[in-house]
């Protein structure tokens, strides 16, 4: 209630109707007084009234409140045909407080260019995004309980090669904690609504909101420079190769049987690395930039901004989706993988397997078996994790 008062005294003292609350047309509950006169109703199936002059909307209005005391139809009819009228507020489209209907194909009736960016982001939009995100749980629980993690099928050597030094960890890390507080604190704000607020009540849900959405617009910038770091840093191990077209051919061996070559990262790493953290976190990072209004030079109309919200939700639910897969093979889907991102060396048999080509080229010396300075771990017991 507070809100629509809020929005009739803006409306009043825009028009100068001097109205107190805003009614519907005089119906069965308020008949007006016979003796005077009332404007006929517009029919239904007319168009939007044409742009009327403030003059013409104060006398229209005048008249009207002195038939029927409380009516603000014509001040409202103004205001729903999304015209753009005076307003002390210094911001973009201030004076507009509905945008202008529009005839949308499966539409009954023209609906508000804002409400049909509503019907379409809380419907499909937030339906596609939710059921792939579950599809995508529900195949990662399906390989491991069905294939079951990738095993390393010789035996362990030994011998441990740094796969990722030191700042290449710290990078990859940078990126994957801002990304998992981005992609919880963004589920709850879409799909909470329909899942916690039921069980928690509006007010603690509302606080818990408020509280993600601080967070989320503080990380996002983290999570870009994080990503710029990223791409520049593995871009150049990421290009594409003749192997990575027999790996992708054959799925990473599940075709066939035998593990295709590979380089230091295989064409499905490529793939996710290009498609999600380039193409999908540019896409991510860009629309969340313009949500947050901090690009500067743009004109934020409520066009720009509602088409950014759709570009930001479908690219996340995109990345996200596809990273679940990736946190899988990289943490309990296979053997030896979560230790190189955490301790930075892998064994042997483990580089032979997996990326035999990268293996291949540390054993002839044109890639170095240690790359920084820090300490290898202890070789005495071989890693199985």
């Amino acid at each position: 209630m507070q809100r629509w008062l809020a929005m009739l005294a803006l409306c009043c003292a825009t028009l100068g109707t001097g109205s107190a609350l805003a009614q519907p047309e005089a119906g069965a509950n308020q008949a007006a007084p016979a003796s005077t006169p009332v404007p006929a109703p517009a029919p239904a199936s007319a168009a939007a009234p044409q742009v009327q002059s403030v003059d013409i909307l104060k006398q229209d209005q005048a008249e009207r409140t002195r038939a029927q005391p409380g009516n603000a139809a014509p001040v409202w009819r103004a205001v729903n045909a999304g015209t753009e009228h005076y307003s002390s507020l210094p911001y973009r489209e201030a004076g507009v407080l509905i945008q202008q209907k529009v005839q949308y194909p499966g539409q009954a009736h023209p609906v508000s260019a804002g409400e049909a960016w509503r019907r379409f982001r809380n419907g499909p939009l937030l339906h596609v995004g939710g059921w792939l995100f579950l599809a995508a749980i529900a195949a990662c629980t399906a390989l491991y309980f069905v294939a079951g993690p990738l095993k390393i099928k010789g035996p362990l050597t030994g011998r441990l090669i740094e796969r990722f030094t030191p700042g290449e960890r710290l990078i990859h890390w940078s990126v994957a904690i801002t990304f998992v507080i981005l992609m919880l604190s963004g589920l709850t704000m879409a799909f909470g609504k329909f899942v916690l607020m039921p069980l928690i009540g509006h007010g603690l849900f509302g606080w818990l909101t408020y509280a993600l959405k601080t967070v989320h617009n503080f990380v996002g910038p983290l999570f870009a420079v994080s990503l710029v770091c990223m791409i520049v840093k593995f871009a150049r191990d990421n290009l594409p190769a003749k192997a990575d077209v027999k790996w992708l051919l054959s799925l990473g061996g599940a075709i066939g049987g035998k593990h295709p070559h590979a380089g230091r990262f295989n064409g499905g790493e490529k793939i996710w690395f290009w498609g999600g953290v380039l193409a999908m976190g540019v896409l991510v990072t860009a629309s969340g930039f313009v949500l947050d209004k901090i690009v500067p030079g743009l004109d934020y109309t409520r066009q720009l901004m509602q088409l950014s919200n759709v570009v930001h939700l479908v690219a996340a639910s995109l990345v996200m989706a596809a990273s679940l897969g990736h946190i899988y093979l990289g943490t309990v889907g296979m053997q030896g993988a979560y230790r190189a991102m955490r301790d930075g060396y892998v064994d042997d048999q483990w580089a032979k397997e997996h990326h035999d080509l990268w293996y291949d080229d540390v054993v002839r010396g044109d890639v170095p078996r240690v790359r920084s300075q820090e300490t290898p771990p202890t070789t005495a017991t071989p890693r199985t994790v």
